[in-house]
């Protein structure tokens, strides 16, 4: 069967498993000539093998369970869905002509949900993007038993991460810990509500960091996940993964699985990428996000076996630079194409993810030091890192995401297609996703996209530098006939 990574939402399911074990243990007592044992002693006896039983030697984690369980809460996601409602006319059905007719839009009700963190005393919530994305209306749930009603402040699709806020005050909160400081094999605790059984908490360890799964279904995502084996499953989206201490080191996220439960692999945005986003959420609107203009491949075994020997590179270790966007951070620091980035401000990088996670810890404006090794020397390389339109300054909330609010998945048109077009060059509708503008103005896929308010877009680089409103999309489709969208808001 093929395994299936699954963003975990809501599964409403009965729990009639726990309540027929219950009921079975409850029959058996019940005999007259059954004996119930129960322990009185908090000290576990030990056996003759074993060493004396130290308790400040070992995890205890019923104090990060006690406290974190109050800042974990239930979302209920309301999703209202207009459907056309069709009906048999029965007029034309007695002379066996069945015909329907339109009755007209009828709203549907669709709920699911999943679970969030309280992070602030009055009312401030992280939970996943993938959970509120496409919610009507917001119901959360505290662990008290209190209910609120729930607005979205910010969403940010490449990181699966949202801020919710709700009408309280003096909440109980979860504090932000350090998911750099995670070891493997560190104890930590999984909070949420799976199958809708709110503030369940299960235990687990640490198992690796830093992975890159391909699943967040965003072009720039960013992915850099703790990998726990905690009992994790649908339900438990945007609940709080802890350390021993009670600290927030990571929003639980996605399962690996088979069946579309749990089966040994859960894994969390960690805490650097948490926190960031949610600063930049709830201080500026949006996510300042920090680029720092190169593509590259990360040195491994593969990279050393096919290129190694042409490009003179004999170890793993670091990331291969294969070219730097002009103008850029990277390019201005003077980072060339054939470098290799060692490290990120003392941080080894060995993998694609982790340089992802070092610079979107990141704003536009900060400066970051690069260990670069080019040919036999290495050097430190001090780089400002630039916002997508290669300025080093912060966004603001009249700026926009036009690839976002677009709504779609793009590619640079292909040269060939772009001869036979005869065009400079342009940006390929891949995809189109509902409720995007692509969508509203009814795109269809494959569409090329030239002009974004009279503005040339030659290429993805050149579609990421726009944060205007967009008033106007121009293209041409494979077929060579050409198109212009007008957009009235």
């Amino acid at each position: 069967m093929k395994k299936a990574w699954i963003l975990l939402g809501v599964i409403a399911l009965g729990a009639v498993a726990g309540g027929v074990a219950a009921w079975g243990v409850l029959k058996y007592a019940d005999r007259p000539d059954a004996t119930v044992v129960v322990s009185q002693s908090r000290t576990p006896q030990a056996g003759s093998q074993f060493t004396a039983y130290q308790a400040d030697q070992y995890p205890d984690l019923t104090y990060a369970a006690e406290n974190a369980v109050k800042a974990v809460v239930n979302i209920e996601v309301i999703q209202k869905v207009e459907m056309s409602r069709r009906e048999y006319d029965p007029f034309f059905e007695f002379f066996g002509i069945p015909r329907q007719q339109n009755r007209g839009p009828v709203v549907q009700e669709r709920r699911a949900g999943g679970s969030g963190v309280i992070i602030s005393e009055d009312g401030y919530i992280v939970t996943n993007n993938h959970v509120v994305s496409d919610a009507s209306e917001l119901r959360v749930k505290l662990n008290d038993g209190r209910q609120f009603d729930a607005e979205v402040i910010g969403k940010d699709p490449a990181t699966d991460v949202a801020l919710i806020k709700i009408d309280a005050k003096d909440l109980p909160t979860l504090p932000f810990g350090s998911s750099d400081d995670l070891r493997l094999g560190e104890w930590v605790l999984a909070i949420g509500s799976p199958f809708d059984l709110q503030s369940t908490i299960t235990a687990g360890i640490v198992s690796a960091k830093a992975r890159q799964l391909d699943v967040i279904p965003n072009e720039f995502r960013i992915e850099s996940f703790i990998q726990t084996d905690a009992a994790i499953n649908p339900g438990n989206s945007g609940g709080a993964l802890v350390n021993t201490r009670g600290e927030l080191v990571g929003i639980n996220t996605v399962i690996k699985t088979m069946t579309g439960a749990y089966m040994g692999y859960s894994f969390a945005v960690p805490e650097t990428i948490v926190r960031k986003v949610v600063v930049d959420l709830k201080e500026y609107g949006v996510v300042q996000r920090a680029l720092l203009g190169i593509s590259f491949r990360p040195v491994d075994q593969d990279f050393v076996d096919q290129m190694g020997k042409e490009l003179g590179i004999d170890k793993i270790g670091g990331v291969y630079v294969g070219s730097v966007v002009d103008g850029g951070a990277a390019s201005d620091a003077g980072i060339r194409k054939g470098d290799v980035i060692l490290s990120i401000d003392g941080v080894a990088l060995n993998d694609a993810s982790t340089l992802q996670e070092q610079i979107g810890k990141h704003r536009p404006n900060d400066k970051v030091s690069l260990s670069v090794k080019r040919g036999d020397s290495v050097k430190q390389i001090e780089v400002t890192l630039r916002n997508k339109v290669g300025k080093a300054e912060l966004l603001s909330r009249d700026d926009v995401d036009v690839m976002a609010a677009l709504g779609g998945r793009f590619a640079d048109a292909d040269q060939t297609l772009c001869r036979r077009l005869e065009i400079k060059g342009g940006v390929q509708v891949q995809s189109v996703q509902a409720n995007g503008i692509l969508a509203r103005a009814r795109v269809r896929k494959g569409f090329v996209i030239t002009h974004i308010n009279d503005q040339p877009v030659w290429s993805l680089q050149d579609l990421r530098r726009l944060t205007d409103k967009v008033q106007s999309i121009d293209g041409i489709y494979p077929d060579g006939r050409a198109a212009s969208y007008v957009l009235v808001h």
